[in-house]
C-alpha cells in the first residue's frame, strides 16, 4: 500500500518506520523542517530502541521518504494522523490546534475513498467533529479512529505486534470500506493473530483515554498504599506482591515509587477531566484529581526523604540523581519525576548532579540550571546522598560495595524500589525505599 503519516514526532516517526518495515510505501509529513531533515538523513530525532536500525533499513529499501509538503501525501490509500495533542498552557484541556491544522492541510489533497486514520490521543467527540469537516472539505474521504497504545522503550514492537487493533468507524458502507483498507495496512499483525475490534468514533476515542486513566489510577493506588506503609511500618513491595496474585487485580503497574510522568499519562488524565466537564460528566472523573495529586506528592516525598538522610538540611549537600528520563529506554524528559525532584532539591540548597544514559541533552534544555554528568562514576563522586529515580539497568545493577568509596556519605534513596535493600545495607549504606521499612 501507499501510506502517508502526518506528523513525525515520537508517534509518527515510529509508525512511519514500522509501516515501511511491514512492506508498505510510506511518506512522512511534518511542518518541522529540521526534524524532517534528520529523518531523511537517517538520524532518529529521539532515542527509541531499534528505531535507528529500522530507519536506515527503510530508507535504504526506498520504501520510506519524508517531506514538509502535505501535497506529497496525495495518492496514499490511508493517511495516519499522528499529530501531538499537548496540554493547553494554563489549562487541563488538550490543545487541538495541531490536529486541526494537520487535517486542514491534508484535506485539499484527499481523493474519494481515501482513509484518514486518526492515531492521536484526542478528547472524545473530536472524530465526529473532524468527520463533519471532511464531509464538506474532502467529500468521499472517510475518517476512522485508530488509537495507538505505544509504550516508550517498546514502541517498535508495539507497532509491529500490537496487543489489539481498535477501529472507530462510521456506520454503513463507508465504515466497512475503511475497515478493509486498515485491514490491508495491518495485514501482517492481523495474520499473526492480533485481535481487531470495531466500534463507533466516541468509544474508540475513549479506549485510549480510559486505558491511560486506569493505569494512572493503579500506579497512584499503590503509591497511596506506600504512604500508609510509611506511616504504619508495613512493606509496600510485599503488599503489592500479595494483592497482585489476585487475578482481578494483577501485579503489573503495582510498583510504588516516585510516580508516573512523560508526555502521555499526566496530560491525558487532565484532558479527560476537562472534557468530562465540558460534557457535563465532571463528577464521574473527580477521582482522577486525587490520582494526579497522589502522583505529584511522590516527588515531594523524595525530596523530604533526601533532606532527612542529609541530617535535616540540604544546604551545602551534594546530591546525585540517577536518571533524568521519565522512564528507562527513553530520552523523553517531559513531566519527568526525576527532573522535578532534582529541581526541588536544588531550590532547597543542595548541589545537584544529574546523570542519565540517554536523556541529558533534553534535560539540559528543560532545566539548564542543574549540573549534568554523563559518566555515572563521576556523578557519584563526593555525594552526600544518591537518589535513584529512573530504573535504567545500569543503575539497578550498581554494586553497593564498589560504589561506596566514590561517595562522601553512604545514603541512597531508592525512588523506584528496584534495589536489594539487604545487599546495600550489608555494604554499609543507609538505604531508604518508598513505602518500605
Amino acid at each position: 500500500m501507499r501510506i502517508s503519516v502526518i506528523g513525525c514526532g515520537y508517534l509518527g516517526a515510529v509508525h512511519a518506520v514500522s509501516m515501511a518495515k511491514l512492506g508498505h510505501d510510506v511518506v512522512g509529513i511534518d511542518v518541522d523542517a529540521a526534524r524532517i531533515g534528520d529523518l531523511a538523513a537517517g538520524r532518529a530525532p529521539f532515542f527509541e530502541p531499534r528505531l535507528p536500525e529500522l530507519l536506515a533499513e527503510a530508507l535504504g529499501s526506498g520504501r520510506l521518504a519524508f517531506s514538509t509538503d502535505p501535497a506529497d501525501a496525495a495518492g496514499a490509500e490511508v493517511h495516519f494522523l499522528c499529530v501531538g495533542t499537548p496540554q493547553r498552557k494554563g489549562e487541563y484541556a488538550a490543545d487541538m490546534r495541531y490536529v486541526d491544522a494537520a487535517v486542514a492541510g491534508l484535506a485539499p489533497h484527499l481523493a474519494p475513498g481515501d482513509v484518514i486514520a486518526g492515531k492521536s490521543t484526542v478528547p472524545v467527540g473530536t472524530a465526529a467533529r473532524l468527520a463533519e469537516y471532511l464531509a464538506h472539505e474532502a467529500p468521499g474521504a472517510v475518517l476512522a479512529w485508530n488509537p495507538e497504545f505505544l509504550r516508550e522503550g517498546h514502541a517498535i514492537q508495539d507497532t509491529l505486534s500490537p496487543d489489539r487493533l481498535v477501529y472507530g468507524l462510521p456506520e454503513g458502507p463507508s465504515g466497512a470500506a475503511a475497515a478493509a483498507v486498515l485491514d490491508q495496512a495491518y495485514a501482517a499483525p492481523l495474520a499473526a493473530g492480533t485481535p481487531r475490534l470495531t466500534m463507533d468514533y466516541a468509544t474508540a476515542e475513549l479506549v485510549k483515554t480510559a486505558a491511560n486513566s486506569f493505569l494512572a489510577t493503579k500506579i497512584s493506588f499503590i503509591n497511596a498504599m506506600a504512604e500508609v506503609c510509611d506511616a504504619s511500618g508495613a512493606d509496600v513491595t510485599a503488599l503489592a506482591d500479595a494483592i497482585g496474585m489476585d487475578e482481578r487485580i494483577g501485579r503489573s503497574f503495582l510498583n510504588a515509587g516516585v510516580g508516573f510522568g512523560g508526555g502521555c499519562l499526566p496530560k491525558d488524565i487532565r484532558a479527560f477531566m476537562a472534557r468530562a466537564g465540558e460534557l457535563g460528566a465532571d463528577q464521574a472523573l473527580t477521582f482522577l484529581r486525587e490520582v494526579d495529586a497522589i502522583n505529584m506528592r511522590r516527588r515531594s516525598k523524595v525530596v523530604e526523604m533526601t533532606r532527612e538522610v542529609c541530617g535535616g538540611s540540604l544546604l551545602g549537600k551534594r546530591v546525585t540523581i540517577l536518571g533524568a528520563a521519565f522512564k528507562p529506554e527513553s530520552d523523553d524528559v517531559r513531566d519527568s519525576p526525576a527532573l522535578s525532584a532534582a529541581a526541588q532539591l536544588q531550590l532547597q540548597g543542595a548541589t545537584v548532579t544529574v546523570t542519565d544514559p540517554q536523556a541529558l541533552q533534553n534535560a539540559k534544555g528543560r532545566f539548564p540550571e542543574l549540573s549534568y554528568e554523563p559518566a555515572t562514576e563521576n556523578a557519584l563522586l563526593g555525594a552526600h546522598a544518591v537518589v535513584l529515580l529512573t530504573e535504567w539497568k545500569e543503575y539497578r545493577s550498581l554494586d553497593p560495595v564498589s560504589t561506596g568509596p566514590l561517595v562522601a556519605d553512604k545514603n541512597i534513596i531508592d525512588g523506584r524500589n528496584v534495589l536489594d535493600p539487604a545487599a546495600w545495607r550489608a555494604a554499609g549504606w543507609n538505604y531508604k525505599g518508598m513505602g518500605r521499612p
